[in-house]
């Protein structure tokens, strides 16, 4: 299947005269995840990883990916008409193309998928060389006949105790940014950005609660763009009585046309795709800069942050009801990774507020657990049998807030290494929960903290150690991310309300892999809004497993945190938990108690 569609590829490259194709993993509104119309890559490569880049010629096709997919690209790609590129370690997309393509040549790319700024970087790549770019082709779109519709589910309001600063609070706030910027429009496109701002849900992407939409806002209108029919009779009244414009989803690049010359419109280039300002005039003044609304958005409000703190209360308690039923069934019956979820999304779905799992989950035992976005499927999982590490990485989406937690489960009896492993891992995320920073410092800068502890056994991991996360929103959201190879740039700064992810990791091929996580929320030193310095509050409620544990790895200060943290977790949880749920909490939350000194031994 694959190799005839790769064929066919070439055939209407041929006959478009293009010498290379780029497929992105990417929609016109640069989403992470994307509905199943946008899933050209997916259906090109056969590979159903959530990233990557697939570019084609005349005779040589490749799949960019980065760390997180090469061991599974590998078995998924083995033997095919495409070959991994190992991203990072091997030329990028754009170089790729700047040494195996001939000036003259055209490379084309459906510019509805590529942001603003990637296609100035790759039109200006490609100049450099004498290599044209073409943006107006969708050549998999003219091959895709079953291509799926566009979603069309209803677009719905959350309910009205869970909502925080109305419409009408959250648009003045953009307009005054948008006035300091001397912006007399701004164009908004990515998906989170708009559902926070007008406070609505949907359910066009999996495990991201947003709905395709794009938005252009002034000082006097806002206007949303959504495929008609998608929102109910009522909810539209009262949106329209509120001043806010539907029209019709197509219409949004139309708009962007008839701006008169004198406006000024601000547009984040990182998250306008370069498809949509095709017919801008171009006497019209553009200011780039990132959207206001990532930051507002980012910053969560002290009404969502009491809701948070509910909603992660609830997820602990499901969380204990899940892993007391884990330990009772590891006894009696044979469990697969796949049951792992199906019994997780049960224990979250009965509790108050649970939409939806806010991504897949990554139920990895031992050997799979080394591929930190492994996904068990019917055709390929493992059984819990033996002894060994499951790594165990999930989350929710409730009305009140939405989640994401991995801890290490210990089947049978894990080895000295591998509790050797996981006490360091902790040992990194620890440290990173007890630090205090400067407010504003870049996220990146943090990153270095939670690695120490692997760095000085000569140890460490390719992924970050912490991304933003949304209000019943985006479980990856920005601007702040804690990864010490991203560019520290001024909007990533660390600021108050944020929700933060720490999660450091380690992964031995063809072994086991290891990973802790909990969230954080930035609040001041000192308690006062004008501290010049943060620290964290941890989020997350839910026992660390001390079996997996080396303790006599943890000095007191860290055997400190871990008792508080459990002290903490039991007066939470408790009151919402009974019979074996409440049991099985107590007995993981005992206290670790003092250090001993090992090395005296």
């Amino acid at each position: 299947m694959t190799s005839s569609l790769i064929q066919n590829m070439r055939a209407l490259m041929r006959q478009h005269a293009v010498d290379a194709y780029l497929v992105l993993s990417s929609d016109p509104h640069l989403s992470e995840y994307l509905p199943d119309h946008w899933q050209a890559r997916r259906w090109l490569s056969n590979f159903d990883g959530s990233a990557g880049d697939l570019l084609i010629t005349a005779d040589f096709a490749g799949l960019w990916l980065d760390s997180r997919y090469w061991l599974a690209a590998e078995t998924t790609l083995a033997g095919g008409p495409i070959q991994l590129m190992r991203q990072g370690a091997e030329a990028d997309t754009l170089q790729w193309l700047q040494h195996n393509l001939p000036s003259g040549t055209c490379v084309a790319v459906d510019g509805r998928t590529l942001s603003v700024a990637a296609e100035r970087k790759l039109r200006q790549g490609l100049q450099a060389c004498q290599i044209r770019l073409n943006t107006r082709l969708d050549l998999p779109g003219l091959l895709w006949q079953d291509r799926p519709a566009a979603p069309s589910a209803t677009i719905f309001e959350p309910p009205a105790a869970f909502i925080g600063s109305s419409r009408q609070s959250k648009l003045q706030r953009l307009r005054c940014c948008m006035a300091d910027q001397g912006a007399t429009h701004h164009m908004i496109s990515s998906l989170d950005d708009i559902a926070w701002l007008f406070n609505l849900r949907g359910s066009d992407l999996s495990y991201n609660p947003v709905f395709l939409a794009h938005a252009l806002i002034s000082q006097h209108s806002a206007r949303l763009f959504v495929a008609e029919g998608r929102i109910e009779a009522t909810l539209r009244a009262q949106l329209t009585l509120q001043g806010i414009r539907l029209e019709p989803y197509e219409q949004a690049s139309t708009a962007l046309g008839e701006l008169a010359p004198e406006e000024t419109l601000l547009l984040d280039p990182r998250r306008v795709a370069h498809g949509l300002i095709t017919d801008l005039d171009p006497c019209i003044k553009v200011l780039e800069a990132t959207s206001p609304c990532l930051l507002l958005k980012s910053c969560k409000e002290a009404f969502e942050v009491l809701r948070i703190r509910e909603t992660m209360e609830q997820d602990g308690a499901a969380l204990c009801e899940f892993f007391a039923w884990l330990e009772q069934h590891l006894v009696s019956h044979r469990l697969t990774e796949l049951d792992i979820d199906t019994h997780l999304v049960e224990a979250r779905s009965r509790r108050p507020g649970f939409v939806s799992p806010s991504f897949a989950t990554i139920a990895a035992f031992n050997a799979n657990g080394a591929m930190p976005h492994y996904r068990a499927t019917a055709e390929q999982h493992a059984c819990l049998e033996g002894d060994g590490l499951l790594l165990l990485d999930s989350g929710g989406h409730y009305f009140g807030g939405t989640t994401d937690i991995t801890r290490m489960v210990p089947i049978g009896t894990p080895s000295a290494a591998q509790r050797r492993d996981c006490s360091l891992v902790l040992k990194g995320m620890i440290a990173l929960s007890r630090a205090s920073f400067p407010k504003a410092i870049g996220a990146p800068l943090l990153d270095a903290i939670a690695r120490a502890p692997l760095w000085a056994e000569g140890l460490d991991y390719g992924h970050g150690t912490g991304h933003g996360v949304g209000y019943f929103l985006n479980v990856h959201e920005g601007p702040q991310r804690i990864a010490y190879h991203a560019p520290v740039t001024g909007d990533d700064a660390m600021l108050a309300g944020m929700v933060t992810s720490i999660e450091p990791g380690l992964y031995r091929r063809g072994q086991w892999g290891v990973r802790f996580e909990n969230l954080v929320l930035n609040v001041p030193t000192d308690g006062s809004e004008d501290s010049a310095f943060l620290r964290f509050e941890t989020l997350t409620l839910c026992p660390i497993d001390t079996r997996c544990l080396d303790l006599s790895l943890l000095n007191q200060e860290e055997r400190d945190w871990l008792d508080d943290y459990h002290r903490l977790v039991r007066k939470r949880l408790s009151p919402l938990l009974e019979g074996r749920a409440l049991n099985w909490l107590q007995a993981r939350t005992q206290v670790v108690g003092a250090a001993t000194d090992h090395r005296a031994a």
